[in-house]
C-alpha cells in the first residue's frame, strides 16, 4: 500500500522560509505528478504547485517566484521551499501524487496534510 508523508510544516513569522517534505512509500512502480495543495480555514482547496515526471513545473501565480517545486526520484520525495512567506499563505499544505503501483494500476494519492502558519 502506498503512503504519503509530509513533514516540515510549523509557525513562521512573515517574510520567513519554511521547507516542506513529502515521501513516497510502499509498493512504487512508478511516479507521474507530483504536487502540492494547500486549504486555508474557510477555503477550498486550491493547487499550489506541479511537478511531472518530466520535470516541468507549475506554480499557482500567488506563489510564483516565492516557492520553489523540486523532487528526489532516488527517494520518492517532492520538497516545497517557500521564501517571502505572507500571512496569506497560512494553510494545511497536502501532498499529492499519481502513482502507478503497477504497470497496470494508477490512484491518486493523499498526504495526511501539514500545517503551515505564518503571523503578521
Amino acid at each position: 500500500q502506498v503512503q504519503l508523508v509530509e513533514s516540515g510544516g510549523g509557525l513562521v513569522q512573515a517574510g520567513g522560509s519554511l521547507r516542506l517534505s513529502c515521501s513516497a512509500s510502499g509498493i512504487i512502480f512508478s511516479i507521474n505528478v507530483m504536487a502540492w495543495y494547500r486549504q486555508a480555514p474557510g477555503k477550498q482547496r486550491e493547487l499550489v504547485a506541479t511537478f511531472t515526471s518530466g520535470s516541468s513545473t507549475n506554480y499557482a501565480d500567488s506563489v510564483k517566484d516565492r516557492f520553489t517545486i523540486s523532487r528526489d526520484n532516488a527517494k520518492n520525495t517532492v520538497y516545497l521551499q517557500m521564501n517571502s512567506l505572507k500571512p496569506e499563505d497560512t494553510a494545511v499544505y497536502y501532498c499529492n501524487a499519481i502513482i502507478m503501483a503497477t504497470p497496470w494500476a494508477t490512484r491518486n494519492y493523499w498526504g495526511q496534510g501539514t500545517q503551515v502558519t505564518v503571523s503578521s
